[in-house]
């Protein structure tokens, strides 16, 4: 049996059109694979800029409530008979205010804070320490709460703090004893100082 060989014979032009065509291939695979991933690193970038701006704009809100909220403290502050300091306090939770306090006398005491000698009688109840009894006496709870304070507070407010679950204190004038602080901090709940209240940044 004889075969023509001339079928089987790979001429020059069809080399170059083979060639031709595997380069025209890779070609468009490079150009669709750029083109995909530039889109992709394109969409990638647009969002992590876009979750930026949102994480500013969130930290720059928080900023301006944290601020509102601390001249609402200072106001309560207003209601304690005490003469050597008033410190207002209030409670915040997914964005309401669950309680408040002020310093003073407990229930049914004289609303006298000092004594004769000008010093703090010992039974004085904090601001803290008030607004997070008055949340026990309710139906609120303080758990992932923020409590807004006029100033820092002691180690006994602090110890009341980290056991009603709150997690984040912020405050107006820092107290110069800040073993209160440095508990908070022990205990995992955030701080913050915010000594100019009257801006809205």
């Amino acid at each position: 049996m004889c075969y023509n060989t001339e079928l089987y014979k790979v001429t020059p032009n069809y080399l170059a059109v083979q060639i031709n065509f595997n380069i025209f291939t890779k070609r468009v695979i490079f150009t669709v694979c750029y083109t995909v991933f530039t889109k992709l690193f394109v969409t990638l970038r647009r969002s992590k800029i876009l979750t930026l701006i949102l994480n500013m704009e969130q930290i720059h809100k928080q900023a301006l409530l944290d601020r509102r909220y601390l001249r609402m403290a200072r106001i309560w502050s207003e209601n304690s008979y005490c003469v050597r300091r008033k410190v207002g306090a209030i409670i915040v939770k997914d964005g309401m205010i669950i309680s408040d306090g002020y310093n003073g006398t407990p229930s049914g005491f004289e609303n006298v804070c000092e004594d004769d000698d000008g010093h703090t009688k010992p039974y004085v109840l904090h601001a803290e320490a008030n607004a997070i009894t008055k949340v026990a006496r309710s139906n609120n709870s303080s758990d992932g709460a923020t409590l807004y304070v006029t100033a820092s507070p002691c180690v006994e407010c602090a110890k009341l703090i980290i056991q009603s679950g709150i997690r984040r204190v912020v405050f107006n004038e820092l107290y110069r004893i800040c073993d209160g602080i440095d508990l908070l901090n022990r205990a995992g709940v955030e701080c913050v100082h915010i000594e100019d209240i009257e801006s809205n940044i």
